[in-house]
């Protein structure tokens, strides 16, 4: 359990949070995720959006975030969820793991308010997503269990207009919280830290039980879509023992067709000592996932088209050639079969690609807000 942090202000803005007990020394246990929180009057969590005010829990972050941006949904990553689309990304601020190695610490770990630029009513979103072409929504950036009320409820309004939702998440999150969470999204990009629990604790303060049950919850209750992601540090999580241990636990508890990217670190935020990922190393992790049994093994954060690409288990076909996050070869039928031997390949596809590439394009929702809202109001009127 973590102790709350208290503010120089005696008053929290914010909507009411979900997912909190009162307790019998007077402070509010927050359950949203396994770290439980306890806070007092005027403290937050250590995610930092969640706090106390009075004698409720609220969400500090509620219709803010750290900015907007149309990315490639490969980008996620996420290789076989409508490949070539466009996917509206966004997050808020803070996080409730204390990675040090955070490859987004300017947005997780910032303890700044006035860093939430965009202001923007869940329907301004959905409509913006609509608006620009993109098929769906991903809550990215920072973890987005600690702004569940906000993503939920953006989820909800996608929905309505035919929008997908992506959650990009380390899984951190109790069983109640992660139900009404996971409901909504249609695909989750599961980052699976490590395969220690030592790791967990000592370079996250986290617990990778937890992560693994989100994993297994997701694959096998939920049946939603997931691709897990580990990012190699040298030294800490790149052992053969290690990804043996990984990617056998993924192929017999979650299955051989949940894809594995194993990305590439680079030096940021605490942990700017280790050097970068050899690509040696991702091939290595690569040829052992693939020797575990896993049909869809990825390399990431690194040039190689060969294990940037997605081939048939059956025959071995190419069926979705990748250079970066360029599409080239699809060989991918009517209900994703191979169109080389009929073969299924597991994922969500549509009969072609899209055609978004490897652009990343930076959105500013105040307009579409403003329509929204305009378009709003003359329908109460009417």
């Amino acid at each position: 359990m973590t102790e709350g942090v208290t503010l120089d202000r005696d008053v929290i803005d914010g909507v009411s949070a979900r997912y909190w007990a009162m307790q019998d020394d007077g402070r509010i246990r927050c359950d949203v995720c396994p770290r439980e929180c306890k806070l007092k009057d005027g403290q937050r969590g250590l995610c930092f959006v969640r706090a106390r005010r009075g004698d409720e829990l609220v969400l500090t972050t509620y219709g803010r975030a750290s900015g907007y941006c149309i990315d490639p949904i490969e980008k996620k990553p996420l290789n076989h969820f409508l490949p070539g689309t466009p996917v509206l990304s966004f997050g808020t601020a803070g996080c409730n793991l204390t990675c040090k190695f955070c490859q987004n610490w300017d947005i997780s770990k910032s303890r700044e308010m006035d860093r939430l630029m965009d202001q923007a009513p869940p329907g301004a979103i959905a409509a913006a997503a609509k608006k620009t072409g993109c098929r769906s929504v991903a809550y990215t950036y920072n973890d987005p269990v600690i702004f569940l009320e906000y993503a939920v409820d953006v989820a909800a309004a996608c929905h309505e207009q035919g929008i997908a939702n992506v959650a990009v998440t380390a899984g951190y999150i109790k069983e109640a919280a992660r139900e009404e969470f996971f409901a909504r999204m249609d695909a989750v990009n599961l980052d699976l830290k490590a395969f220690t629990e030592d790791f967990y604790r000592s370079l996250c303060t986290a617990s990778l039980d937890s992560v693994k049950e989100t994993a297994v919850y997701l694959v096998k209750e939920r049946k939603t879509w997931v691709e897990l992601t580990t990012l190699l540090i040298p030294g800490e999580n790149d052992s053969e023992a290690e990804l043996e241990a990984l990617t056998q636990w993924v192929s017999e508890t979650l299955g051989p067709d949940v894809p594995l990217h194993f990305t590439a670190f680079h030096p940021d935020y605490r942990m700017r000592d280790k050097p970068r990922t050899p690509v040696e190393t991702l091939l290595k992790a690569h040829a052992i996932g693939k020797a575990a049994g896993l049909n869809y093994v990825y390399t990431g954060n690194v040039h190689h088209e060969e294990t940037g690409s997605t081939y048939c288990p059956q025959c071995g076909t190419k069926v979705i050639g990748r250079d970066w996050y360029t599409l080239s070869d699809w060989g991918i039928g009517q209900g994703g079969h191979c169109t080389h031997c009929g073969g299924v390949i597991a994922g969500r596809f549509e009969p072609k690609p899209g055609d978004w590439g490897p652009k990343r394009k930076p959105v500013r929702l105040a307009e579409f807000a403003k329509h929204w809202q305009a378009a709003q109001q003359a329908q109460q009127q009417q």
